[in-house]
Formats: structure tokens, sequence, C-alpha cells
């Protein structure tokens, strides 16, 4: 997380909790010339549905007006995390061992810029994934564009 992201997330999450929800992360980011602060939730309990949404919204868009911590203009969103929810935080990764994650790199390992695979192990510098070929690799945080869950949308099909 950016500084930006760190200090809007420490604000957000005692208003987020207080609404019975998790905070899961925060990205603030600029796409096609506009700037987006992006919230995302999550919820033991449920399911985050449209009414959790903007039920999170209204109230972090009154913190935000109050204590104003971003200059530019931006847009506000608040969504789930998702099946397929980004792995950003130490906290993600260690949630997410024993499933089945996409890693995309900076630079080539073993000739590859996108791994898949199980992620076995995360510690503060690397991840191990089992591949789908069985083959472990180890991958520096330090080289991960972007990692996400993997989910098995065959299994949701089966339901």
């Amino acid at each position: 997380m950016t500084k930006t992201e760190q200090e809007i997330a420490g604000l957000a999450k005692p208003i987020v909790e207080e609404l019975g929800y998790i905070l899961y992360d925060v990205m603030y980011l600029k796409e096609a010339g506009e700037w987006y602060l992006r919230f995302f939730i999550d919820s033991k309990e449920k399911k985050i549905d449209l009414d959790d949404c903007e039920k999170v919204s209204s109230k972090l868009s009154d913190m935000l007006d109050e204590k104003d911590p971003i200059s530019e203009s931006y847009n506000l969103e608040v969504s789930s995390c998702g099946l397929e929810r980004h792995l950003r935080e130490p906290s993600h990764y260690i949630d997410a061992i024993g499933k089945k994650i996409l890693v995309k790199l900076f630079t080539n390992i073993n000739g590859k810029k996108e791994h898949e695979g199980v992620l076995n192990s995360y510690n503060s510098d690397y991840i191990e994934l089992l591949e789908n070929d069985n083959k472990e690799v180890q991958i520096a945080l330090k080289d991960i564009s972007m990692s996400k869950i993997l989910y098995n949308w065959e299994e949701l099909e089966n339901e």
C-alpha cells in the first residue's frame, strides 16, 4: 500500500468495522486520466451485496468530506473484494496459503512472466508456489506486479 492508501485505510477501518464489515483493501489510482479511491470490503457472516456497499460508501463519503485527506478530485467506489481477490498485503497472502493463485511478474522467472499454482508459503521476502506441473518456484515479492486468487468457477456452476 502507498502512504496515501495507508493513511486512508487507517481512517476508514474503524468506520467499516463499526458497520460490521472487514476492510480488505484500499486502492488509490489513476485510470484514463481520472483518480479512483477504491475500498474493498468483506464479511465473515455473509456475501457482500449492493446494499452493503451503499451503506459503507455513504459513511466513508461523509468521513472523507470531513477529513479531506486527498487534494485531487476522485471517484469513490466501494465493492466486495470478490472471489478472485487481489493479494497485496501480508495478511492476504497468509489467508491464501493452500489456494490456487495467479502471479504476474515484472521480470521472467523460469522463462515466464506469469505463474499459476497453489500458494505453499509466504514470508516477508518471497512466496513459494507449487505450479500446475508440480514444480516448486520461489518468487520474490519485489518481482510481483500483481497476484490474485484463482477461483474454480466449475465448482460454482455445480452448486
